[in-house]
């Protein structure tokens, strides 16, 4: 295993011909100081509220899209995956407007991307911190392909563009790709490893040395995971807030959308991991049962 390329690259306006030929051959691409420490803050500030305003009105599903539910290291209920976060946020929504977002979709070409602000799971925000009461430390092998069968559509490229939200080294854990996946066969593509219930590390995977505010992209079609950090409680905390870039045919979701099949599939009692998997009342329900002991 490895980190990800020596020669750092950064985005100032547009996407250029080494990063076009990187991300070509490899399926990913790293970006340093994407936002300065002033826009990383406010954004952490937005998350926050928008967490407050979904717990405070009970809300536990968004779009069809049920959100992650757990403690935090002081016990306290936090949602440890957001779904469609900027439909609470304006200065989230705005973001998404940064320019530089545009000049990414020439990695889609010659297909013909947009950000799916309002499709899929929308923005999504991912906080995982290691520790008893968390639902959320890890993710296993996946690509993002299989959405698209189970919504009954043909595999089409999309791009996960991470902005990192907290200081990562690679001995911290985090986002792990196998380089070059993104060109792989049908049947590599859906039985190379076990969906999300391998998370062994491969000998040809590649990790990443990441400040708090670097945007990392990869395809959808690449096989990546999130390693669990080593560290438990703070030491251990990342947060990445996830912008989907995406093809094909216009499919915005609403309230009145339906819960996809593989959402329900993965609402289980218990993760792999034997981490609690918090829903909305069951973690208000524990935290009352705490303040009463």
């Amino acid at each position: 295993m490895t980190t990800s390329n020596k020669t750092p690259f950064f985005l100032d306006e547009t996407i250029g011909k080494d990063h076009l030929s990187f991300f070509r051959q490899h399926g990913y691409i790293h970006f340093h100081n994407f936002i300065s420490q002033e826009q990383l803050q406010t954004i952490l500030k937005e998350i926050n509220a928008v967490q407050r305003y979904l717990i405070n009105n009970n809300i536990d599903k968004v779009n069809g899209i049920p959100l992650k539910f757990g403690q935090d290291t002081d016990g306290s209920l936090m949602i440890q995956r957001i779904a469609f976060t900027s439909q609470y946020s304006e200065v989230l929504s705005n973001f998404l407007r940064d320019t530089r977002f545009t000049s990414i979709l020439q990695l889609l070409n010659p297909y013909k991307g947009r950000i799916g602000e309002f499709e899929k799971d929308g923005l999504v925000v991912n906080h995982y911190v290691n520790h008893e009461k968390s639902a959320y430390s890890q993710l296993g092998w996946h690509t993002d392909s299989p959405r698209d069968l189970f919504l009954g559509s043909r595999i089409l490229p999309m791009l996960n563009v991470g902005l990192h939200l907290d200081d990562c080294p690679f001995e911290n854990g985090g986002l792990r790709v196998l380089p070059g996946t993104h060109n792989q066969g049908l049947f590599r593509l859906l039985f190379r490893k076990k969906y999300f219930i391998d998370n062994r590390p491969d000998k040809k995977e590649v990790g990443f040395d990441i400040k708090a505010g670097d945007l990392t992209i990869h395809d959808g079609r690449l096989w990546h995971r999130v390693q669990q950090s080593p560290f438990e409680g703070e030491a251990s905390r990342r947060r990445v807030m996830y912008i989907p870039i995406v093809t094909g045919a216009y499919q915005p979701k609403d309230a009145n959308s339906a819960t996809p099949f593989y959402h329900k599939l993965a609402r289980l009692k218990k993760n792999p991991n034997g981490n609690v998997n918090w829903s909305l009342a069951e973690g208000k329900a524990a935290l009352v049962q705490k303040n009463i002991a």
